[in-house]
């Protein structure tokens, strides 16, 4: 390597650094996000305010409500003095409203029309989903064994075998596509600014004027920015092992080639959005304009099977979506050669042409 370029990369090190605000950004506000968005974003349904319309003294109907209460899925909401079940739920007063019959639920089960009344807020689908499916599990339980009804026996047998989150914990799933998030955010946003920041200081000139060809003066904009990247996808990996027990069972190697190829797409894509913008401030917006449907449709909180058959495109031309693929299945399922090839192929190819457009763009501004 020509010691000029050594020098450049050098500098491009001590500049990104020298600020204590930008090693704020680097190494700390990664760490805050991890935390953060680890602890917050959750897919399991909990906390359901549940609201019960019966009469007084209904005992069979307060029993079955406090076995709902006392699921740990749903809380009991505000006590109302009036009946007026839809009216809790357009409130917002409750989520759910268990309706029981007037003349009490023991009386109206003996005459044959014990029907209990479940009305849920459909607001969210998913949420109502797990409402009607936490609802029906009590029912059932509760008929089991405090109604001291029989359930119907299945013909054959049917075990549940939870493999890879036996527990079920929601960070194990949500905190890989968070790392991968955060790797994105930090490097598209650093990058994208590297360059406009030099235009606006006044010392792309000199960078220009040096003793460098294209290449090389691009190489030294974006070799550290590589390695600040890798170096930033090592801490988030570290800190979702640390703080949240999220199982590393693939190798490291692995995860290493899967952060290296996401790193070169994403300051590939950020040289790109530098080379267009003509400030800072329209870097940054470009940088957000790429991220946000970007994390949508990545598959961190949205399962990208349910999308439109049209925006299908536009899922496998993301980088984030593969490489929170590659996370899950090496941090998670230990690495499948078959899955782990095919989207190392997608982003190694993606690496590639974001690289080659940048170069030609890059190239295009210094002419």
């Amino acid at each position: 390597m020509k010691r000029t370029l050594k020098a450049f990369i050098r500098k491009e090190f001590a500049q990104a650094l020298r600020d204590p605000r930008m090693k704020l950004i680097l190494f700390v506000m990664p760490m805050i996000q991890m935390a953060v968005f680890g602890l917050a974003l959750s897919s399991e349904i909990k906390n359901i305010k549940l609201a019960a319309v019966y009469s007084p003294g209904d005992a069979a109907a307060a029993a079955l409500t406090r076995r709902f209460t006392s699921s740990g899925w749903f809380v009991p909401a505000a006590a109302v003095a009036v009946p007026d079940p839809a009216g809790l739920i357009v409130s917002g007063k409750a989520d759910a409203v268990l309706v029981f019959p007037a003349e009490g639920l023991a009386r109206a089960a003996a005459r044959g029309r014990g029907g209990v009344q479940l009305l849920v807020d459909a607001t969210s689908v998913t949420r109502a989903r797990s409402v009607e499916a936490y609802a029906r599990s009590i029912f059932a339980s509760h008929a089991a064994s405090d109604a001291g009804l029989e359930p119907a026996s299945p013909p054959f047998g049917f075990d549940v075998r939870i493999i890879y989150n036996p527990e079920m914990e929601s960070p194990v799933f949500m905190v890989p596509g968070v790392m991968g998030m955060i790797v994105c955010l930090v490097t598209i946003i650093l990058t994208s600014m590297s360059l406009t920041r030099e235009r606006e200081i006044g010392t792309f000139e000199t960078i220009v004027s040096a003793p460098l060809g294209n290449h090389e003066i691009l190489l030294g904009k974006t070799i550290p920015y590589v390695v600040l990247g890798l170096a930033n996808a090592a801490l988030v990996i570290t800190a979702g092992f640390l703080l949240f027990g999220v199982p590393v069972k693939g190798q490291l190697w692995q995860l290493f080639f899967a952060a290296l190829a996401f790193v070169v797409t994403t300051v590939g894509i950020g040289t790109m959005i530098s080379t267009i913008s003509r400030n800072q401030q329209q870097a940054m917006m470009g940088g957000f304009i790429f991220l946000f449907p970007a994390v949508l449709m990545s598959g961190i909180m949205y399962p990208v099977e349910n999308m439109p058959v049209l925006l299908k495109p536009a899922v496998y031309l993301n980088p984030l979506y593969y490489f929170t693929s590659l996370l899950r299945n090496i941090m998670l399922k230990g690495g499948d050669h078959s899955a782990f090839l095919s989207n190392m192929s997608a982003l190694v190819l993606m690496a590639a042409v974001s690289g080659a457009a940048a170069y030609k763009r890059f190239r295009q501004t210094l002419n």
